[in-house]
């Protein structure tokens, strides 16, 4: 099928993703960071990280800008030399004090957020890039397959300006898989999408390694995405692992308040433990292991504020928000000035004005050491 190149690709549907169970499965490897560390200059970027992947397992490197999750990627890729520590790939030492493999003999992919298409080539010849070692009869074959695995076999012999930003993540993705690698490296591929085209590409993408069983390691500064995306979470603050489990784990058991305000939003609370809780607006909170006179930080999620019969303070809405499937309240509960925010799966919330009965969910509640 041929583009006109002066289309408008934004304009136009886009295509379906190939049949799902299709891509060509792969040999996963298990990838191993040993006491990896790196600096920039005087700069530390990455400091001890001791990290194993699993065959077949989908690990995100979670964390702010500059937390040194991409250097890490890089450095996994072989794009970047670490200062000290080794990756072993199954076993073997591809990078340390004596020995450093090049990226192109790693078998490992790397997917760019940027796409990293050559402008001057097709779709195809794109796709087909990393297959020079092939003949160039299999090396199409390979790229063609790959192309109709995420639905853009129609657009080979068109060039990369002719695609939506979706489509050009698509081809991203299936020149990434075609030569089949052991690992798949993914340095924040969504990160340019609109948020209901980027839902539709990430769940394709998921189903596409989860068919090709590459172990792969995705570096994002988003939670939900992490969450959603991930076998296993790895959280990373200033160039160190801070906590490493399940969505669930994470979410559920967050190692310190700044580990629990990236995955959430809070209501946040200042208080004292006495006899092993803490007063806050919306009744007293257990404070586990916390001597007596602690000065703490309550947090408690908006969806951990109860609003019902049966609870023991009583708040007044100061503002009501549907907002679809949920709706957001902002309360202020009395004698106290503070502005508390409720999130509520309810289609009809109590109205501005109105008076409530609220409690704290213990579920969604988290006390730490100020």
């Amino acid at each position: 099928m041929t583009i006109d190149s002066g289309g408008d690709a934004g304009a136009r549907k886009p295509p379906k993703w190939g049949p799902r169970g299709t891509a060509a499965a792969m040999f996963a490897a298990r990838v191993s960071f040993e006491h990896v560390s790196h600096t920039f200059g005087r700069i530390p970027a990455v400091i001890d990280i001791n990290l194993e992947l699993a065959p077949g397992e989908i690990v995100c490197l979670l964390g702010p800008s500059g937390c040194g999750k991409t250097t890490l990627l890089r450095i996994a890729a072989g794009v970047e030399r670490q200062s000290e520590g080794r990756i072993l790939l199954d076993g073997r030492e591809i990078s340390g004090p004596g020995i450093f493999v090049p990226p192109e003999k790693r078998g490992i992919g790397l997917m760019f957020q940027d796409f990293a298409l050559f402008p001057h080539l097709t779709i195809l010849e794109n796709v087909a890039f990393g297959l020079r070692d092939l003949e160039r009869s299999v090396a199409t074959q390979e790229a063609k397959s790959s192309l109709r695995r995420v639905g853009l076999a129609e657009y080979e012999g068109a060039y990369p300006h002719a695609l939506s930003g979706g489509e050009q993540q698509r081809v991203a993705l299936a020149r990434a898989i075609a030569p089949r690698p052991a690992v798949l490296l993914m340095d924040e591929p969504f990160s340019g999408l609109d948020q209901r085209l980027r839902d539709n590409v990430r769940d394709e993408t998921l189903a596409i390694l989860k068919e090709t069983r590459a172990s792969s390691l995705l570096v994002t500064h988003d939670p939900e995405e992490a969450m959603r995306m991930a076998d296993r979470i790895v959280l990373m603050r200033g160039g160190r692992m801070v906590q490493s489990g399940t969505a669930r784990d994470i979410y559920s058991n967050p190692v310190d308040a700044d580990a629990a305000r990236f995955l959430s939003d809070f209501n946040e609370i200042e208080g004292i433990v006495a006899g092993g809780r803490v007063d806050t607006p919306l009744g007293p909170v257990a404070a586990p292991g916390l001597a007596d006179g602690t000065a703490v930080d309550v947090l408690i999620r908006p969806v951990g504020v109860r609003i019902g019969s049966g609870n023991d303070r009583e708040a007044q809405v100061l503002s009501s928000r549907f907002l679809g499937d949920h709706s957001v309240l902002a309360l202020t509960v009395a004698g106290d000035d503070r502005i508390i925010h409720a999130q509520l799966s309810e289609s009809d919330p109590p109205a501005r004005g109105s008076l409530v009965a609220v409690a704290a969910d213990p579920a969604h509640v988290f006390v730490f050491a100020r």
